[in-house]
């Protein structure tokens, strides 16, 4: 009864501020709360339209999820999918899954890791071969979910698709991005009414269609572009996830929280809940940038019957995939937790054997693995290979991709001055 007449006596002094023969508080002062009236009335209907909207997602055809113990990783796969025919763009199933990532969060450390897989990633098929972005065309989303569990040895707990509509609306609803553009993209596509025009050495600001175009750049009208393929285009991507992160981790956020929940409720397909997606969404939003990681699979691209394909590579990943099942993030991952941050580092790789081509196999990987900045070159005869560097925080992921275990100080030579990594391959690890 007590608590009911308080809350009562202060809706009155509330109401009684704004009575005309109420002298006791000045006219700027009711303006002033006017307005914060307004301000928070407009705020909780907003939110209350944002969460109608995310009452309506869900999905018909994906798997059931499962749900993770409190204290465990849990993994969600994010699938991209494609525009797909462009006579049908409602046919789901002419839709491959171009953008393939798990995002595994870490309650324990508070950590978001996502994991890109390449759409050009080997799998096989009923005995044959296959790339995975064509996994979710052949047997839908039990296929895809189940190649990418077997390549990432963990279980899914969760599934988002995303296509190219819910993708713009939701940059979109956080007011876009600012992205730096490092080269020339121009591209034109009649059929898809695709039209890319971006120029080097600007600053573009990305609303929803324009972060569409860079998101899907891959080569200009000349046949110039990215010299890794789609390698090279998911370190594009990531620097724009990255761009996403820190503007979704702002705290002024939570402004733009209604247009968000309407943008996912009302285009994305996922067999979360509403209030797991309110859940997860509210707890990535809070996690510092820096723990956010961003990483790409390893492997090797081979060419098999006429097709390109990246075959996985379990040994260069050993790393990776065991972060995912802890709770602790391995110091390579640690250190380089972007692949922005890998592709500023500068690396020469000296062949200290007479097996030609050496050198160019190990840049390969290291381009695979996200460096960007690999020079080759030989050297003097050497037995055993090893990693120079004055910087350990360098080196760490270095040699996991290489499989070398030798480290010492970069020596104080001319030829090494421009480099921040020199990789020495010896006879021992030819």
């Amino acid at each position: 009864m007590r608590r009911r007449q308080k809350s009562k006596n202060k809706i009155l002094w509330f109401l009684n501020i704004f009575r005309k023969d109420n002298d006791s508080v000045s006219v700027k002062e009711k303006i002033a709360l006017g307005v914060i009236s307004l301000i928070i009335t407009f705020i909780i209907f907003s939110m209350l339209s944002g969460a109608y909207a995310l009452m309506k997602i869900g999905s018909k055809s994906m798997p059931s999820s499962t749900k993770a113990a409190s204290d465990k990783p849990v993994n969600i796969l994010i699938l991209g999918t494609d525009i797909g025919n462009v006579k049908q763009v409602d046919n789901q199933g002419d839709k491959r899954t171009d953008t393939i990532m798990v995002a595994n969060y870490n309650p324990q450390n508070k950590t978001l890791h996502i994991v890109s897989i390449p759409r050009d990633t080997l799998i096989n098929v009923n005995g044959k071969n296959a790339k995975i972005n064509a996994a979710y065309e052949i047997g839908g989303y039990q296929k895809i979910k189940s190649e990418v569990e077997n390549i990432l040895n963990v279980n899914i707990n969760y599934m988002v698709k995303i296509d190219y509509n819910a993708f713009d609306e939701i940059i979109d609803a956080i007011g876009g991005v600012d992205m730096e553009i490092d080269r020339n993209m121009i591209y034109d596509d009649e059929a898809q009414n695709l039209h890319i025009n971006f120029k080097a050495g600007e600053t573009a600001h990305l609303d929803g269609k324009k972060a569409e175009e860079f998101f899907r750049w891959r080569k200009n009208n000349d046949g110039s572009g990215f010299a890794n393929g789609d390698l090279d285009r998911i370190e594009n991507q990531h620097k724009f996830i990255s761009s996403v992160v820190s503007k979704c981790t702002s705290p002024l956020i939570i402004f733009r929280m209604p247009g968000i929940m309407s943008a996912i409720g009302n285009n994305v397909e996922t067999n979360m809940s509403s209030f797991e997606v309110l859940s997860y969404g509210t707890k990535f939003m809070g996690l510092k940038k820096d723990n956010v990681i961003m990483s790409t699979i390893a492997g090797t691209p081979k060419t098999l019957n006429g097709q390109s394909y990246l075959i996985f590579d379990k040994n260069a990943n050993k790393s990776l995939l065991s972060s995912l099942a802890s709770s602790e993030v391995p110091s390579s991952l640690k250190n380089l937790t972007s692949s922005e941050s890998k592709s500023d580092i500068k690396i020469k790789i000296i062949n200290g054997t007479k097996t030609s081509g050496l050198a160019a196999k190990a840049a390969e990987k290291l381009k695979n693995a996200g460096y960007t900045k690999v020079d080759t070159g030989n050297g003097e005869a050497s037995e055993k290979s090893v990693v120079l560097s004055n910087d350990s925080e360098n080196v760490n992921e270095i040699k996991q991709v290489l499989n070398i275990n030798e480290v010492d100080k970069k020596e104080n030579k001319a030829e090494y001055n421009d480099y921040d990594v020199i990789i020495v391959l010896g006879k021992k690890n030819n």
